[in-house]
């Protein structure tokens, strides 16, 4: 346990104005309220804090931060308040002691309630102050490095997934990456305690073969660069056991297979320094191509600037090199704790202005936590955030976005902003038109289409990289739906309130809204429009004099007559809306349809001489009159689908696809179900304007010589 004499010269050793006789206070007053309280360990409780602000002297911190971590448990397991702390520490510290206990107490809670509210709930207790998180981080670490003396192998195995989930992205996001990567390290040891002892075990291994060739690599590397004329420091290291496990999982290869077990770093004064010293190594030494990134005149999200190349380097070993200048080496070590370093003559403005980068990916999350959407989803996007490795694309105006690994042009739109992001109809990358769901790499220009009328697309969710695009999707598929299921509503209504012949109004539905519980009209559209709330309650609360028709609602016949009261018309297909097809149905304009209401889900279409129909013939209060409304100046196509049975010859699908294009239609899917020397069935979908237009192609077909039959399935 450090002693508070030893505590002081470290924060004196980087900080010469830090307030000592601040830190000595808060060292005493934390050992005194801790009292006689023990860890799992058997060491008193008061050596927690004191390792952790030990840690945060590590990364070079204010003297705020350190206090902090002296009381930041005095709160949660002492008698301290806040008002004590404020009147002893100042407000500051208090607010900042304040943050870590709520942090903790999201922590201590998280065996009852979901991981996902809680973390929601930790990026807003962090986002006024990140020094919480940076404690939070040390904390953290601190409980990792003693997680063994935890009896419990369940809560190990909770906080040790919890660690490598959160906390360990996290500190990466903060470009902290020593402790990123030992939180890593420790997290993988608990979970998977045979494969890090294994790894562990050849690692030692391979060590005992090379010797010191770690050091030899070094020194060679030193004597070239100095050779040509780089002055330079040289450091090198094995890898930690996690970073070689996931590279290993990543590229799907054994030990043995992965030769880039070794890192360099090469730290120069000055950014031309960087380069030169790179041009020194790919003189010497072949790269590796694929394995070269330029972080400095691209920097990752965190601030991180560094070159990174990978070479068969000295003794052919293969290695992974870092180069950076010293500054830059402050930066990758300390990562957003530098904001706070102690720099003789650089004013807070300037270290603002030069780390102001660092926050945006915080600044995302917090505009999502603000936009709704579950905690679930929140999690899931975030994590999206975080895990990511990094691609670099450009605007045609040279704007530098920074996106994940796996990232498509949609990802690159709501970068760029929202309101791009949801007009997105099309995209050019490096000049050409390129599909939507196209992986962008690093350099790629990205030219964004858009349209006015274009709304996103629920497909869209399946192909980006990025929580910000996921996100603002599905907020849009949910506004777009409750819109949706609003105006269903009100047609719905409409139509029982007129078959009943009484008016109806908004003034008029507003009397049902105390009755029905709704907040407001809005709500009792959408209700009716998702069939969590009938048409016929709605009509029966503001009209309780009429008599009660049991059984009044029949089930739609062909002959029935479309412009009747009641039905509700239908513009299109629906897809993603309150307005469904049934699946395999494939309803056209030109023939009868009916729809059955689903609870929570809208309604469905389907032809009126659907089987499927027959499993709601018990309940006629679900159906409901229905009848295409198409624009015949704004044509549409729908889906069709036909099974045809053709002579198995030379040339026979040709003929058929063919005639297709011929009747103007196109052809989405083709099949074959069987296939025997003389016959074939296929199983044919396209798109059709209407009933009519399929019926023609069905006529077409069964007029040439190799189709024996065309039949339109009904399920």
């Amino acid at each position: 346990m450090l002693r508070q004499y030893e505590l002081v010269d470290r924060v004196l050793g980087y900080d010469p104005r830090a307030d000592e006789a601040l830190i000595n206070r808060a060292y005493v007053y934390a050992m005194k309220k801790h009292g006689s309280q023990m860890r799992a360990s058997g060491d008193p409780y008061f050596s927690h804090p004191i390792e952790v602000a030990g840690i945060l002297t590590d990364l070079k911190l204010d003297t705020a931060t350190i206090v902090t971590a002296l009381l930041h448990d005095t709160i949660e397991d002492t008698g301290a308040t806040m008002d004590e702390l404020a009147d002893l520490f100042g407000v500051e510290i208090a607010n900042l002691v304040d943050g870590v206990t709520k942090l903790t107490r999201l922590e201590l809670t998280s065996e009852r309630s979901k991981q996902a509210e809680n973390f929601r709930k930790f990026l807003l207790a962090m986002s006024n102050d990140i020094r919480v998180l940076l404690v939070k981080l040390a904390d953290r670490l601190h409980n990792m490095r003693t997680l063994h003396f935890i009896k419990s192998a369940e809560k190990r195995q909770r906080i040790a997934q919890e660690t490598m989930d959160i906390y360990a992205p996290l500190a990466g996001r903060m470009g902290i990456q020593e402790i990123r990567e030992e939180l890593e390290d420790l997290a993988f040891k608990e979970l998977n305690p045979e494969a890090r002892e294994t790894l562990m075990k050849r690692l030692n291994e391979f060590s005992a073969e090379s010797g010191d060739i770690v050091e030899r690599i070094a020194e060679e590397l030193r004597a070239k660069l100095l050779e040509g004329g780089v002055a330079c420091e040289v450091d090198g290291r094995q890898k930690r056991p996690y970073s070689v496990w996931r590279k290993m999982e990543r590229r799907a290869i054994s030990l043995e297979q992965l030769s880039d077990i070794f890192g360099f770093r090469i730290i120069v004064d000055e950014v031309p320094d960087c380069y030169r010293a790179l041009g020194v190594l790919h003189s010497n030494w072949p790269m590796v191509p694929g394995r070269f990134k330029d972080y400095i005149s691209t920097p990752k999200n965190n601030g991180y600037r560094s070159i990174h190349t990978t070479m068969i380097g000295p003794k052919q070993k293969r290695v992974e090199m870092q180069i950076r200048t010293r500054k830059m080496h402050e930066v990758a070590e300390l990562g957003i704790a530098a904001h706070w370093l102690y720099k003789e003559g650089s004013s807070g403005a300037e270290r603002s202005e030069e780390f102001a980068g660092t926050f945006n990916w915080l600044r995302q999350l917090i505009e999502m936590l603000e936009h709704g959407g579950s905690p679930e989803e929140f999690l899931e996007h975030t994590k999206l955030q975080m895990f990511s490795d990094q691609v670099f694309c450009f605007t045609p105006k040279g704007l530098l976005i920074t996106l994940p690994r796996g990232a498509t042009p949609i990802d690159f739109a709501y970068a760029v902003h929202t309101e791009v992001g949801d007009s997105c109809v099309g995209c050019k990358i490096n000049g050409r038109h390129m599909p939507l769901r196209s992986v962008l790499v690093n350099g790629d220009e990205v030219e964004i289409i858009r349209s006015q009328a274009q709304r996103p697309s629920p497909a869209w969710e399946a192909f980006v990289a990025t929580g910000k695009a996921r996100s603002a999707i599905r907020r849009s598929i949910r506004s777009a739906k409750e819109a949706e299921f609003g105006r269903l509503g009100r047609q719905i209504l409409k139509g029982v309130f007129e078959t009943a012949g009484k008016e109806v109004s908004d003034v008029i539905l507003q009397r049902a809204l105390h009755s029905l519980h709704k907040e407001d009209l809005d709500e009792l559209l959408a209700s009716v429009g998702d069939g969590t709330l009938s048409a016929q309650q709605v009509l029966e609360t503001v009209y309780p004099e009429l008599p009660v028709k049991k059984g009044a609602r029949r089930k739609p016949t062909r002959n029935d007559s479309e412009d009747q009261r009641g039905v509700v018309r239908i513009t299109g297909q629906g897809r993603g809306s309150a307005i469904r097809m049934a699946p395999n149905s494939f309803p056209l304009p030109g023939e009868r349809i009916v729809g059955i209401i689903t609870p929570g889900e809208g309604v469905t279409i389907y032809p009126i001489d659907a089987p499927a129909l027959a499993e709601f013939d018990g309940e006629m209060t679900r159906w409901l009159d229905v009848a295409w409304d198409i624009d015949p100046d704004h044509p549409q196509v729908f889906p069709a689908r036909l099974n045809i049975t053709a002579r198995n010859e030379v040339g026979a699908l040709g003929h058929i696809t063919s005639l297709v294009a011929d009747y103007g239609s196109n052809i989405t899917n083709l099949t074959m179900t069987q296939r025997d020397s003389d016959f074939y069935d296929m199983q044919l979908d396209l798109e059709v304007r209407d009933f009519k237009h399929l019926t023609r192609i069905m006529s077409a077909l069964n007029g040439i010589s190799v189709v024996s039959q065309v039949v339109r399935p009904r399920r």
